[in-house]
């Protein structure tokens, strides 16, 4: 049976933040309601829903990469090509197995399928790891307008940590899609770090490039009035390297760095999206850009989405990197610690690329 409110139109904003944030129901609840009008607090600012009435108007497109390619130089220049001027594709014959992809969303949807007393085990009050959470909007105690998502985020300690802790429905095929995706990282990272003059990815590299990895499973209900809110504000990851799994429905937009239009990233049969992360830009030294991106909401479909958001450890500290620098070129970021850059991150709304000024010089 569908969640219901005591109020039909909603006009009390504390009694829909204790029913989808406190309570656990999520947007997920609130749409199940059959509301025909959007609360207060999910209605963006003029600015933002602008955005929504112009996102298709342009024939750009993120590059589709074929990583079978004979020709590995070629896959490699186009890979690092796409990282300095889109920091954004599309990769298919990527060698993760379809039926891989295919478990991992249906795992997704049984999760959010769940009754709410079996999800609300996981909001941040009752879950028994803190590497586990059930959660909505991005950061709703810091955001004036909420977004139209719920997630579920889950940190990899180890096998054992995540059998014990991950939810039951999902675990399985989250922690397949995560381990089946890790040659087909350090193949991306070994491409993108020889163009920077890292010529291997050891252990050292590695633990910086790949070093904690954590695995979201998102869901965007369908919404009473889409162009009113967003799915995800306009940010960009606070990752090295991002790789999204999503579903046919579409949705997410990127801004292109050489015009400043929104570009749609259209759902590509058995392809997996990557982003360049603010860690990559900043190892990097603004070689490679993390990209602002945005998700629309839906007012006819459901969607949902899978990243793997993969981050150098905690206690890394993250600067540019020895080998870009080291034939004169000026850092134009400072070191920091990464647990200090993702703390900056999630104290405030999504609001751009205003993250990796806290990184600037």
């Amino acid at each position: 049976m569908a969640p219901t409110l005591s109020t039909t139109n909603f006009a009390d904003p504390a009694e829909v933040t204790e029913f989808v944030v406190n309570k656990g129901n999520g947007v997920k609840g609130l749409s199940e309601t059959g509301i025909k009008a959007l609360p207060d607090q999910y209605i963006q600012p003029f600015e933002e829903r602008l955005l929504n009435k112009f996102v298709n108007e342009t024939d750009e497109a993120i590059p589709v990469i074929d990583m079978s390619n004979p020709d590995e130089n070629k896959v490699a220049e186009a890979i690092c090509d796409a990282a300095e001027k889109w920091g954004f594709f599309q990769v298919i014959n990527h060698g993760v197995p379809l039926q891989v992809l295919d478990n991992v969303k249906a795992a997704t949807h049984r999760f959010f399928n769940l009754p709410v007393e079996e999800k609300s085990r996981f909001i941040k009050e009752n879950s028994l790891s803190t590497n586990v959470r059930f959660g909505t909007s991005f950061s709703p105690r810091a955001e004036k307008a909420l977004e139209w998502k719920d997630y579920l985020s889950l940190f990899f300690v180890s096998e054992a940590e995540a059998g014990q802790f991950w939810p039951d429905v999902c675990k399985n095929e989250a922690l397949e899609y995560m381990n089946k995706s890790k040659t087909m990282v350090r193949k991306l990272l070994d491409y993108l770090g020889k163009n920077l003059n890292v010529k291997e990815l050891d252990e050292t590299k590695e633990s910086l490039f790949m070093g904690s990895i954590r695995v979201n499973l998102n869901y965007y209900p369908i919404c009473p009035n889409p162009d009113l809110t967003v799915g995800v504000g306009r940010h960009s990851d606070v990752s090295s390297l991002t790789i999204l799994l999503q579903d046919q429905i579409g949705g997410l937009h990127v801004r292109s760095l050489s015009s400043g239009n929104w570009v749609h990233v259209p759902p590509v049969p058995r392809s997996i999206v990557i982003n360049i992360g603010d860690a990559m830009q900043i190892l990097s030294n603004g070689r490679y850009k993390s990209v602002e991106h945005r998700v629309l909401a839906n007012g006819r479909h459901n969607r949902i989405s899978v990243p793997i958001f993969v981050n150098p450890k905690p206690e890394s500290v993250i600067g540019p990197l020895p080998e870009v620098i080291a034939n004169g070129e000026e850092p134009i970021y400072r070191d920091v610690v990464y647990s200090d850059y993702v703390r900056y991150f999630f104290k405030k709304p999504h609001d751009g690329k205003k993250t990796v000024d806290f990184a600037k010089i």
